[in-house]
């Protein structure tokens, strides 16, 4: 299993949408959704540009691990 930082080395340090949805296997749309409702990774905002820092899309990753499929 990859850490981390192991991780991080494969991804560009600023991904587009278009990249966060190959990597994660979301739509684009899925993807922008999430983002309207806070649930998607921080992002960054460059003029009309959404771009997400593989650092926060590595966290967000690790913050959705479940143990089982029960509440909350």
């Amino acid at each position: 299993m990859n850490t981390i930082a192991e991780t991080r080395e494969d991804l560009p340090s600023l991904l587009t949408q278009k990249q966060l949805a190959d990597y994660t296997g979301k739509s684009e749309a899925t993807l922008e959704r999430a983002r309207w409702a806070g649930e998607a990774p921080k992002f960054v905002k460059l003029g009309r540009h959404v771009r997400y820092r593989a650092v926060d899309v590595l966290e967000w990753i690790e913050s959705n691990i479940k143990t089982s499929s029960g509440g909350e």
